[in-house]
């Protein structure tokens, strides 16, 4: 149980997270990067192999394959930083930490993607 005046303190900070996100999942995170004086928007896409949930400090683990190099990245999701995390496809996992992942690459990467009817929302 969290201190009554830290949640109080963290609350203005706190953004819609998307509930809807679970390891396994293919996601897209628009990041707004600083470069001299100037702001642009940037992509990351990757898989979701950790999510953890420690309130204003709730990150996701991303990881994805670039130049033949693997890339992982910590994004803390109530960060001004964030624009936006867009789920792109739905993969089937059966563990909450996907780690295995590191070791492994090209078709043993692979999730097997869970397709859903068109009449849900994302």
């Amino acid at each position: 149980m969290r201190n009554k005046s830290i949640t109080a303190v963290e609350a203005p900070h706190l953004r819609e997270v998307p509930t809807n996100i679970r390891p396994g999942d293919v996601l897209e995170v628009i990041m707004k990067i600083q470069e001299g004086g100037k702001e642009r928007l940037q992509t990351f896409e990757g898989i979701l192999i950790g999510y953890k949930h420690r309130g204003i400090a709730t990150s996701i683990l991303l990881r994805k394959h670039s130049h033949d190099e693997g890339v992982e990245r910590r994004i803390f999701v109530h960060s001004p930083l964030v624009h936006s995390i867009k789920r792109l496809k739905r993969g089937i996992v059966r563990r909450a930490k996907l780690y295995y992942l590191r070791e492994r690459e090209g078709k043993a990467a692979r999730i097997k993607e869970k397709f859903e009817s068109k009449s849900s929302s994302v």
